[in-house]
């Protein structure tokens, strides 16, 4: 579970997505699970709870990032709590 940029030059913006460790940072990918918006104030994060709960369930690791926003919303407790 990682960021995908997207977005034009100097206007970044993101999707958290499950992909392989081993394809691109923008490459293929299995699911799209929210986006994160570091530009607006304050950051906009959006995650569909449910498939994130659903992948972490299966064993997906989150990079530090995305298990800082999962943290921040309480899903990662909810994970550890099961």
């Amino acid at each position: 579970m990682r960021l995908r940029r997207v977005g034009a030059k100097n206007q970044p913006s993101y999707r958290i997505v499950v992909a392989d460790s081993r394809a691109a940072r923008d490459g293929a990918f299995v699911d799209h699970i929210g986006h994160y918006n570091p530009r607006t104030d304050p950051p906009t994060i959006v995650i569909d709870e449910e498939k994130a709960l659903k992948w972490l369930r299966v064993g997906v690791q989150p990079s530090d990032a995305v298990a800082h926003m999962l943290k921040n919303l309480g899903t990662l407790d909810r994970v550890k709590e099961e």
